[in-house]
């Protein structure tokens, strides 16, 4: 399994000027775990056509991005996000999606129009996400890009559908910690000499005199896990440095 990088992108200029608190990130985040996945980047950004689409594009990039987008695909006209789609993923060409079209009909009949049927001009190719609320729905482009509501309750079921079915569950990731009674100082030549394909934490603490620093060593081998982690406890051993396995 290659390894994914999963993007929130939250759009709201209500979240950035204190009108709104957001709720994504954290239901996202915790989904994600949940299936042995991890955040690469999350942005909160302004209702700003030409920003959104240099958000995307940043996404656009890293070949491995699973990215999800809230916010901008209602049918007012700060609604920008449809379009930014568009213009990104699919170089402009929208189309009057069918199936999107035949759900705003049957939740407001005649009253689509002249407003309401912007909603199903979506970038082409598009799929859907059901809408258990509203019946409006999100859509989605090459299974990687996820397009839901600014409304966590409208949202929180598309991402469930959406990662059900298209990244139910991710690789298993092992790690492993240690505290050691010691400056982060102490250890910086050992963090040089882990390898690129772990991920390394340090974290530096201080109780009183007390000096501590907690090490983290993670990745989807675990036998290069162990092989880093070693690193660190053969030094500590060797320079008789008192340590002890875990975070405590």
């Amino acid at each position: 399994m290659k390894k994914l990088n999963f993007y929130t992108v939250i759009i709201g200029t209500e979240l950035l000027n204190g009108r709104r608190k957001d709720a994504h990130f954290d239901f996202v985040n915790s989904e994600l775990l949940r299936r042995g996945f991890e955040h690469k980047a999350s942005f909160v950004i302004k209702d700003e056509p030409k920003f959104i689409e240099d958000i995307f594009n940043l996404v656009k990039a890293d070949v491995q991005s699973v990215m999800f987008c809230f916010g901008g695909i209602g049918a007012t006209p700060d609604d920008y996000t449809r379009i930014a789609a568009g213009n990104v993923f699919r170089n402009g060409n929208m189309e009057i999606n069918t199936g999107a079209k035949e759900l705003i009909y049957e939740r407001f009949g005649d009253d689509m129009y002249p407003h309401r049927i912007n909603m199903a001009n979506l970038p082409v190719n598009a799929g859907l996400l059901k809408n258990v609320v509203s019946n409006v729905p999100g859509f989605y482009l090459d299974e990687r890009f996820f397009f839901c509501p600014g409304f966590p309750s409208m949202a929180r079921d598309m991402v469930l559908e959406a990662l059900d079915k298209f990244y139910p569950q991710g690789q298993e990731k092992f790690s492993l910690v240690l505290t050691a009674y010691t400056s982060e100082n102490t250890l910086i030549d050992v963090m040089e000499q882990v390898e690129e394909n772990v991920d390394l934490s340090s974290l530096p603490q201080m109780i009183g005199d007390i000096r501590k620093t907690i090490i983290s060593i993670s990745g989807y081998n675990k036998m290069d896990v162990q092989r880093n982690f070693a690193l660190f406890t053969d030094f500590l051993e060797k320079e008789k440095i008192q340590f002890n396995l875990g975070d405590n």
